[in-house]
């Protein structure tokens, strides 16, 4: 009877022994092997490569365990030298595995050519928003003798005329000749609860000149808030007239003149 028990026992113990033993390799296979093979709740946060030249980027990409590929669709952009990053999927700080490819568009050594828009006898205003959404910069603004005031008369590149409809690179400069209404009085615009850059917008669109920009500590005013002009709104003006503006400085800045632009 005795010589059964300690059988028994002997059995249960390597039973145990086994089971033990099992445990130990699956836990061992599926929480230390498998993470340090497959590196396992590790990622890389994907840089920002937009602006890096086109030859930089394997070795900044190979440092950080990361490959590159350029896709086919690349653009323009007159901000970037030719050959540089515009932009990549994924996306600056997604999460990747190493390795992880990531896909970039390069912009074009030449621009696009795009068809230059019909801006004459249309507005100042409306003649900036259209060349934003062109692509195109807005150059020099040249006031001539005319009955209608900040109406476009010209669209010039380089001192000539461009027709609507004519070819030219993206991003290129079109000056604009503009009517000054015969120099006649016109009620100036209100320009107080207006940022600053809006403001500054609003003066340059109706024909007149920034001055003196004032920057005064106001309570509970956000900063660049427009507060006082001069001249007053409604006060008559003539295109080119000066106006000076008073705005809310940021809480870092003391009381100041900015001096009169040139």
């Amino acid at each position: 009877m005795k010589i059964k028990n300690n059988s028994l026992k002997s059995l249960l113990i390597h039973i145990g022994i086994i089971i033990g033993l099992g445990i130990i390799l699956i836990t061992t296979f599926f929480y230390i092997y498998l993470p340090v093979k497959t590196n396992h709740g590790e990622s890389i946060t994907v840089p920002d490569l937009t602006g890096l030249q086109l030859e930089e980027l394997n070795e900044f990409l190979l440092k950080r365990d990361l490959r590159y590929e350029v896709t086919p669709d690349s653009g323009f952009s007159a901000q970037y030298p030719a050959f540089t990053v515009l932009s990549q999927t994924p996306k600056p700080g997604d999460k990747v595995k190493e390795n992880r490819k990531i896909y970039i568009s390069i912009n074009a050594k030449n621009p696009p050519k795009i068809k230059m828009p019909k801006l004459v006898d249309g507005s100042l205003k409306n003649a900036q928003m259209v060349l934003e959404s062109y692509d195109l910069k807005l150059g020099e603004i040249i006031y001539e003798p005319h009955e209608f005031q900040n109406a476009v008369l010209k669209q010039q590149i380089d001192g000539k005329i461009i027709e609507a409809g004519t070819e030219i690179p993206k991003g290129s400069v079109i000056d604009l000749v503009i009517g000054n209404g015969l120099g006649r009085p016109f009620s100036m615009p209100d320009l107080s609860e207006s940022m600053q850059e809006e403001a500054e917008f609003i003066i340059k669109g109706n024909g007149l000149r920034l001055g003196t920009v004032n920057k005064k500590q106001v309570e509970d005013k956000a900063a660049g808030l427009v507060i006082q002009q001069y001249p007053e709104a409604g006060e008559s003006v003539r295109t080119g007239g000066r106006v000076d503006i008073w705005v809310v400085a940021s809480k870092t800045e003391d009381d100041l003149i900015v001096p009169e632009e040139q």
